[in-house]
């Protein structure tokens, strides 16, 4: 039986994170069902960093962030973790108001953000169709993340602080024994007095493995295509890799440049039970129709397209705390599409509150609280 002052269950973004920041404070073994880390949502992520997105929560987290990714610790990444991209999120005309709404939600949190009209809009991203979006968000310092470059720089990080992940080790056995959560896996039994719960997906089915009451989390499809657009004038495609990302304030589809062609989804959110998730030819169809409602291009044919899952609680705001019916049994779930954007923050807050400090100051002059995070506030 392996010994560990942290035990956490998930090499995903969250699992990672998390184990970084904790092997600061004592020995961690991070356990991932896997053959490698990073197989499921991690791998699956639009990769953007925007501050204008989600709860009011969730877009503190993301604030808290910023100062890791813009400077990141020495040796963490061989390259810059986000570079400039820009999100402009724009809205027809029977969505005015909600193009308000976001404009003064958006402001409230990052005063760089700004309202265009449908000249600016179409200024910014020229293969929208005039008569579709009549106005837009502009969020200037939104960002593409390296998605890569983070998992790894952490993953890397932790084992430097002496921390161990093992992969192929699926939890088949979890009790509390002595003061510790004993695990079983095919590739060996573990040991700790705390527990990270950041099984992703699977988080729930982990809680009741252990006996612990689930947070009614709910696993959902997230749909994503990639493609060359087929213009009647080719010359329209010219500077492609330098438009911004551009979502519809309806959340009906996102769209953005990705290696010399163009990613896009319909943000579908299907409840699924936990797996592997693949995409439905539906939701594909779904993703091209409403891209061609909105723009001058056609997709005559897909590159690649795949799916992923985002795992929401009721709130929709990431569960972070520990559980107050299981001793030692640390939630770091729900993160749903904001796990990327905000592990920075999520990291340091996770072992913070795991190792009795509270929430970081940073944390908290940004307005959120420990109730905010806490799976009491789901009981």
């Amino acid at each position: 039986m392996e010994r560990a002052d942290f035990l956490v269950i998930g090499a995903g973004m969250a699992g990672a994170s998390a184990a970084y920041e904790l092997a600061a404070h004592g020995r961690v073994t991070v356990l991932e069902r896997e053959s490698q880390p990073g197989y499921h949502s991690t791998g699956r992520s639009a990769a953007l960093y925007t501050q204008t997105y989600g709860h009011r929560t969730v877009r503190a987290m993301t604030v808290a962030s910023w100062d890791f990714y813009t400077a990141p610790p020495a040796g963490f990444a061989d390259h810059p973790l986000l570079t400039p991209r820009g999100v402009l999120l724009i809205g027809r005309a029977d969505q005015t108001d909600l193009l308000e709404k976001e404009f003064a939600d958006g402001r409230s949190l990052t005063p760089s953000v700004e309202r265009f009209d449908r000249e600016r809009t179409l200024a910014m991203a020229p293969f929208l169709r005039p008569d579709y979006a009549v106005g837009a968000v502009w969020e200037p310092d939104a960002r593409d993340i390296d998605v890569h470059a983070l998992h790894q720089g952490y993953l890397r990080g932790l084992k430097a602080r002496g921390g161990r992940i093992v992969t192929d080790a699926g939890v088949s056995g979890l009790a509390r024994r002595d003061g510790l959560w004993v695990v079983d896996t095919p590739a060996g039994g573990f040991a700790a007095p705390v527990l990270v719960n950041a099984a992703g997906a699977w988080a729930d089915a982990l809680a009741e493995l252990a006996g612990v009451r689930p947070i009614g989390l709910v696993p959902k499809r997230r749909t994503a295509i990639t493609f060359d657009p087929v213009f009647a004038d080719p010359a329209d495609k010219t500077g492609l890799d330098s438009w911004p990302m551009v979502c519809d304030v309806g959340e009906r589809f996102y769209v953005k440049p990705d290696a010399g062609r163009l990613l896009a989804s319909p943000a579908d959110e299907t409840p699924v039970a936990p797996c592997d998730v693949q995409p439905e030819e539906i939701d594909i169809a779904e993703t091209v129709d409403r891209l061609e409602q909105a723009s001058r291009f056609r997709v005559h044919r897909l590159a690649h397209s795949w799916a992923g899952l985002r795992s929401f609680v009721a709130d929709r705001v990431p569960v972070v705390g520990f559980d107050g019916q299981a001793e030692g049994f640390f939630w770091l779930a729900g993160q749903g599409g904001y796990g990327i954007q905000t592990a920075p923050a999520m990291g340091r807050t996770a072992a913070a509150l795991a190792t009795g400090g509270g929430l970081p100051p940073d944390v908290r002059a940004l307005g959120v609280t420990e109730r905010d995070l806490s799976p009491s506030r789901l009981r």
